[in-house]
């Protein structure tokens, strides 16, 4: 059998998924409001860059993978206008329920269906833009989703990987004292679940570096790669082309 990890734990990668699924399904309900806590507000100014650096014009089809409650497809839908397209994706039926509830209330119907990244439902050259934010790291075969999501892509087309990555090492010491202690502690104290965040302040340190990252993103089909650090590494942005 075939291992991999699970944060700090080594796991049959046949139940990463599933692991994952259980993290999200407990974090849902809160997931919003731990975002804003957790980056004192920062994830929505990571998230508004990607839309700027994406470009996205009326009319091109986007795919959000690892959509969850639907940040980035909310922001691509008005720039693709009523002859575009975006789709909502993600592999967790909780997630995808809060982005839906929030489209809902916020007027958009968007297409929105569960997938697995690894494995996408969509045919060859479908999209003009494929976003992921904060899921990569998650995925079980990362080589797998990212030559999918090439796959997916039209010639020329646009892959976005917001991630967090290896930041700058003077801020290390401080930052994993606060994902080590008080992130699992706001996990508990607002979502009454300490062990979830301290799965994803594990799976931040196991996934890969920026140019790991880069260099998969190459291997996965992608021509030019090139990446954008966001506070002091904190979070990177990867922007690969579809050759």
């Amino acid at each position: 059998m075939s291992s991999t990890h699970f944060g700090f734990q080594s796991v049959d990668e046949n139940d990463k998924a599933s692991r994952v699924r259980s993290v999200f399904d407990s974090v849902a309900p809160k997931y919003d409001v731990m975002n804003d806590l957790m980056s004192m507000g920062l994830h929505r100014v990571w998230k508004a860059y990607t839309v700027m650096v994406a470009d996205v014009k009326e009319g091109q089809s986007v795919l959000d993978i690892a959509g969850g409650t639907g940040d980035l497809a909310l922001a691509f839908a008005p720039k693709v206008g009523s002859t575009g397209c975006v789709v909502h994706t993600d592999i967790n039926e909780a997630m995808l329920r809060e982005g839906r509830n929030r489209m809902l209330d916020a007027g958009k119907v968007l297409p929105t269906t569960v997938c697995d990244a690894e494995k996408l439902p969509f045919a060859d050259a479908s999209f003009d833009l494929v976003s992921v934010a904060f899921g990569l790291r998650n995925m079980t075969h990362k080589d797998l989703a990212l030559t999918e999501m090439n796959r997916v892509l039209k010639p020329g087309g646009k892959l976005l990987v917001l991630e967090f990555s290896k930041i700058a090492k003077p801020l290390a010491k401080v930052y994993d004292w606060y994902s080590f202690n008080v992130l699992p502690k706001l996990g508990k104290l607002v979502a009454n679940d300490d062990s979830s965040y301290r799965y994803l302040a594990e799976s931040i340190r196991m996934h890969p570096g920026q140019d790991e990252l880069k260099a998969l993103m190459h291997k996965g089909g992608f021509g030019h790669v090139d990446y954008h650090n966001l506070t002091g590494g904190v979070v990177a942005l990867h922007v690969g082309i579809k050759c």
